[in-house]
């Protein structure tokens, strides 16, 4: 039997391995699970993939991979996966298997039939930031310009919309500024409702390669592993971050800490943005905050006196009730200091999943393909152009938002839905309502990789979908790096890319011939790069996949050419539109170098408004917070993937668990390892009790990703991103 064994490096050495197992070949490509967009060598045997590791050469990564990305093949091999379509018997109400002719046919004929009923826009979808950038834009203009739809969006609303809807505000296009390569040169990092040494850890060891070492101040109300390592913690109460930032800026102004040639020059609004905060003072901001002064003056003193400056948020800025002016508030902060542009500066969002960016550009949901407006007859006159298509096909009026598309499922707007890659029925607020409410759906369909998805279960048609590693196409990362999928893996049974069931869905509907060019996802690719000319995205410059693989990914904008002087009205700038060739040793780009936005004046904005109390105070009945978030870096979203890794579940409790303080506990009888129920005033769950100082008194922390936590969350939405507050809802905690 020894003669089978093939002697290899391991984590502990040299090791044995079977020779049947050892790869033949191997490629690489980029990982699907979370914003980061690590690259991966995929190990191949005949053709089939059978192991991962990290990409050593990959510019994101440099050869380190968390958890998920070591297991990402195990989701593939799940015993519960979708292998052919289910249709619902309506006599006996079970899901049975049926043949794709005929479950094209029903759905075409039950959705045409729905508007016919009741109206083009009676039917909707819900769809992902987790499929391939050129499966979002056929979804998105084979429902708005083939199927005659309006109403849709993406789950992308529950994590980025804060963060797009910031960036195109101020400065006139959904830009993040950063590189990952401003981790490492910044002299100071300031972390905003951000855990990345948990939620993001290849960034967080991107971090801790910095060389100039740096000051790390964490704004959070719990005591996070990022927060262990940090210089300065300042445990926040929770929202009351907008109110903390502008003491920030306003003592900030007070100590003579603005760059002013900076502001003068390329900004507008300074002068009302510096008079609204005068009122934020330091003793009225640590009051409403719950902080110590001396731990405000340190912070300011730190963003004052360092050079690099970087300001870092995620979701526990963008899941908020006025995340959209929060966020404004730490761009506020970057440009009044200068930090912007230059290394180791910026206002930069860390994105949630993988192709949440893509979705942001492309989808094609409520923004116009390319980052342009419904609203706006030259943008639909360009897009309809470049399509090939009549200009009155598309939508002259953006889709309503995930929350109105639910709330029209009640009204009766809504009688069809269509789920595409996401599972509602965990993962929307207030969990219960939305679980009700599709019982109202004259049809509902759901296409996935598994048919055992909560939301799956409730659906008239399941489509088996394939995943990623299983159909080729793009992703884009938080520092706008285009990366390659491929595929390594046959998709089980009949099970199909996304991309080829929008196809088939075209030609079942009869609209196939608008999308003929869409012949296969680099073909898509090939459209979007001349839907993205001239714009602040534009790709034109990337000549295809195997440019993309060469590469090692590439950052967008990155024109095919060199732009002229731009004309008066123009959306860009000849040093932003800057030509990038192949052959560039320059892997990470920055935006806004030459501290020229994308508004008509080319300057940014300064954004505020008047901080506003949470939709659902504490009362005597309900005098807790709970907090939601990543619970470890080996759990995403609603466990769907990581849960069918045996590896993956034992980094992580298997029982849903709430973390809450030590005097709380001893308070209220709960002991550490009981049951403690908890109720909001909505619903209920009983947890396990992890009784810990990480939290403070008064709150309790539960991870979101264990299938509960939603049914106690509060439907409450920013104003302009319409992104749900999945970071504060009043509960009361008992012993179970």
């Amino acid at each position: 039997m020894t003669s089978d064994l093939v002697r290899v490096p391991g984590a502990f050495g040299l090791g044995q391995v079977p020779a049947r197992f050892m790869p033949d070949a191997v490629t690489t490509m980029v990982c699907g699970y979370c914003s980061t967009g690590c690259g991966l060598q995929v190990h191949l045997r005949n053709g089939e993939a059978v192991n991962l590791t990290p990409d050593p050469e990959y510019p994101v990564n440099l050869g380190m991979a968390c958890p998920k990305g070591w297991e990402a093949l195990t989701a593939l091999e799940a015993t519960d996966r979708a292998t052919r379509p289910l249709l619902r018997n309506r006599e006996t109400g079970a899901l049975e298997p049926v043949s794709w002719l005929r479950a094209v046919d029903e759905f075409v004929a039950r959705f045409k039939g729905i508007q016919e009923r009741h109206g083009q826009h009676s039917i909707a979808f819900l769809s992902t930031g987790q499929m391939c950038t050129e499966e979002m834009a056929l979804l998105g203009a084979l429902f708005k310009f083939g199927m005659g739809g309006l109403h849709c969006d993406s789950n992308t609303r529950q994590c980025m919309a804060t963060a797009h809807v910031a960036y195109k505000q101020s400065f006139g296009f959904d830009a993040p500024p950063f590189t990952y390569a401003d981790f490492e040169e910044s002299d100071c990092l300031v972390f905003v409702g951000a855990n990345p040494c948990i939620a993001h850890p290849i960034m967080w060891q991107r971090m801790l390669r910095n060389p100039r070492k740096p000051d790390i101040i964490v704004l959070d109300p719990r005591r996070t592993e990022t927060v262990m390592n940090a210089t300065l913690h300042l445990p926040l109460a929770p929202k009351s971050d907008l109110t903390l930032l502008y003491g920030i800026a306003n003592a900030l102004i007070r100590r003579g800490a603005v760059k002013r040639d900076f502001v003068e020059a390329h900004t507008n609004g300074f002068e009302n943005f510096a008079r609204f905060v005068g009122e934020f003072t330091p003793e009225q901001v640590c009051a409403a905050a719950g902080l110590d002064r001396a731990d405000f003056d340190q912070c300011v003193e730190l963003i004052a006196t360092r050079v690099r400056v970087s300001f870092w948020w995620t979701m526990g800025v963008n899941q908020g009730h006025e995340s959209t002016r929060t966020a404004q508030a730490l761009i506020n902060l970057a440009l009044m200091t200068g930090n912007i542009g230059r290394p180791g500066t910026g206002a930069n969002s860390i994105t949630g999943q993988c192709n949440a960016m893509g979705s942001r550009l492309y989808s094609n949901v409520t923004s116009l393909l390319g980052g342009r407006d419904f609203a706006q007859t030259a943008h639909r006159e360009e897009v309809a152009g470049l399509l090939e298509m009549p200009t009155e096909a598309i939508p002259s009026a953006s889709s309503w938002a995930y929350d109105q598309i639910v709330d029209g499922i009640e009204s009766g707007a809504i009688r069809g839905l269509w789920v595409i890659a996401t599972n509602s029925s965990h993962s929307w607020i207030q969990q219960d309502r939305f679980n009700e409410l599709v019982k109202k759906l004259e049809f509902l369909v759901v296409q996935d990789l598994y048919p055992t998805t909560e939301t799956a279960q409730r659906a008239d048609l399941v489509l088996p979908a394939a995943g990623w590693g299983e159909k080729e196409g793009t992703l884009i990362n938080s520092e706008r790096r285009i990366g390659l999928v491929k595929k390594v893996r046959r998709a089980p049974g009949e099970a199909l890319s996304d991309f080829s069931i929008f196809r088939l869905i075209a030609e079942g509907w009869g609209c196939g011939g608008l999308f003929r060019e869409w012949r296969s996802p680099e073909a898509a690719f090939q459209i979007l790069k001349r839907l993205s000319a001239g714009r602040p995205c534009d790709i034109t410059g990337v000549r295809d996949y195997r440019h993309l693989d060469e590469t090692g990914g590439i950052q967008w904008p990155y024109p095919e050419v060199e732009c002229r002087k731009p004309e008066t009205g123009s959306e860009e700038t000849a040093s932003q539109l800057a030509l990038h060739t192949s052959d560039s040793k320059d892997k990470e780009r920055r935006l806004f170098a030459d501290g020229q936005f994308f508004t008509p004046d080319r300057r940014a904005l300064f954004l505020f408004d008047s901080p506003r109390p949470v939709a659902e105070p504490t009362s005597s009945e309900f005098p807790m917070v709970l907090l939601t978030g990543r619970g470890t870096s080996a759990q995403w979203h609603t466990n769907t993937r990581t849960g069918k890794s045996a590896i993956l579940r034992k980094l992580y409790p298997a029982e849903c668990y709430a973390e809450i303080h030590p005097d709380d506990a001893r308070r209220l009888g709960i002991v550490p390892g009981g049951k403690v129920r908890i109720r909001s005033r909505r619903a209920e769950l009983v947890a396990n009790a992890f009784v810990t100082p990480t939290v403070q008194p008064g709150q309790v922390f539960i991870p979101m990703h264990y299938d509960a936590v939603n049914r106690l969350t509060c439907a409450s939405f920013d104003p302009h991103s319409r992104q749900p507050s999945y970071k504060h809802c009043a509960v009361a905690l008992a012993p179970a």
